[in-house]
């Protein structure tokens, strides 16, 4: 007897069922990109590992723990992708796209992770992201962050924090990092190992620490906001004062850095405190650095990339969207004759724009009308021995009163479209 194969650990099945309420968030999150006027951009799932290695940095988690690599039959290291923006800039560049022009970028789709599958946690799951290059000023960091605000209203998703910091330039990071690593020597002896393996490395990746006893040290350490330069203080306060106007609310958080090492200037993320321990929903920052480190001209850049399952959590939780299908039609009919005319019939009101369901195989008409609900549809049509012979449906409401309406074949069309057009997209 041949072994029962599951699913690899960490990534899950989307069934019909779940369908649905993902389909209208990310109807919403496309639309959101196309009224900011974010474009779409498609990148593989599949790049060299070298990609991330310089990108994200090889003391990160992601690198050195959780990326999905191998070597192929050409001896080459590939990765399935851990996140998306290294491989929009390596597109933007290999493609030209930035070349004296500025680009406003949105993506979708699975990134892959070797971490410890958990609730709001698994090992492919799906991000939205997006990426504007060639804006220096905080004003892009106003809109991207506004994008995020907008989507949490058009999901009517509620309780959500934002939390903000800036880590500065290269100049003023590279003296606080010698600040932070003199404080954090003095207290070597209490420190978790992956502290102090990144305390000669990268000190600044401490205070990203989860540990207790080194968050308790790290609660008195250095802050970035005292090394700062002028210009650098002043973009941030811009930052602030643009938030205010648009009546955000947001949280300055001197301890977050983000886990990838592309990161400068602003970095921030939208929390929850509704997933357990998954907290962040929603995170990003400005990458001014990336771009040309990559081998392209240097490019000011800010972006951000949210986690779609936490998202339909979220959704899900606070009941904010209907599943059903407001504009769906079940075709049910009860003898023999009747089914090649609900054939005939449902094609018609396909060629209208309409989504029809027919049913197949008879049975009681009790148990057709259980399946039109279980459907989702909004209305069902009955086709009996009856009207066949008259040439008329009846027209059972599912979603409301359950009320009944005859209607004549020629009617049809006009009568679904008066009732339920309104409700298309």
């Amino acid at each position: 007897m041949s072994q029962k194969i599951q699913a690899v650990r960490g990534m899950n099945d989307l069934l019909p069922a779940q369908i649905d309420i993902w389909h209208q968030v990310e109807a919403a999150l496309r639309e959101i990109g196309w009224r900011y006027g974010y474009q779409e951009i498609r990148t593989p799932m599949l790049e060299k590992t070298a990609l991330f290695k310089q990108s994200i940095g090889d003391q990160t988690d992601i690198v050195e723990k959780e990326m999905y690599t191998f070597t192929d039959s050409g001896e080459e290291s590939l990765s399935l992708r851990p996140e998306a923006t290294a491989s929009t800039v390596r597109a933007c560049i290999e493609h030209g796209a930035l070349h004296n022009r500025q680009e406003r970028l949105w993506y979708m789709g699975p990134m892959f992770r070797r971490e410890r599958p958990q609730k709001g946690r698994y090992r492919q799951f799906h991000q939205f992201g997006i990426e504007a290059f060639g804006w220096s000023g905080p004003d892009i960091d106003g809109e991207i962050i506004r994008v995020g605000e907008r989507i949490w209203k058009q999901l009517k998703v509620q309780g959500i924090s934002l939390h903000i910091n800036t880590l500065g330039s290269e100049v003023s990071r590279r003296k606080y990092r010698a600040a932070l690593s003199a404080y954090l020597s003095q207290h070597k002896n209490a420190l978790d190992d992956d502290s102090l393996r990144r305390l000669e490395s990268n000190p600044l990746r401490i205070l990203d620490s989860k540990n207790l006893n080194t968050q308790e040290i790290i609660a008195s350490s250095p802050s970035m906001m005292d090394y700062l330069e002028f210009e650098e203080k002043q973009h941030f306060d811009d930052l602030c004062a643009s938030l205010e106007i648009h009546s955000i609310d947001y949280v300055i958080d001197p301890k977050l850095v983000r886990g990838l090492d592309y990161y400068t200037s602003t970095v921030f993320e939208w929390t929850t405190e509704q997933l357990g321990a998954q907290s962040a929903v929603c995170a990003g920052g400005r990458y001014d650095t990336l771009v040309g480190n990559r081998g392209g001209k240097p490019t000011p850049a800010i972006g951000f990339a949210m986690g779609m399952e936490r998202l339909v959590e979220l959704v899900e939780m606070q009941q904010n969207i209907q599943v059903e299908d407001k504009n769906a039609i079940y075709f049910a009919d009860v003898c023999d004759p009747a089914s090649q005319v609900s054939s005939v019939l449902a094609e018609r009101l396909r060629d209208n724009d309409f989504r029809v369901i027919s049913h197949y195989g008879g049975g009681k008409l009790r148990n057709q009308l259980k399946r039109a609900d279980q459907s989702g549809a909004a209305v069902a049509i009955i086709l009996g021995d009856s009207e066949y012979r008259n040439e008329t449906v009846q027209i059972k409401n599912l979603r409301q009163n359950g009320s009944q309406t005859e209607v004549h074949f020629d009617q049809l069309i006009q009568w679904c479209v008066h009732n339920l057009a309104d409700s298309k997209d």
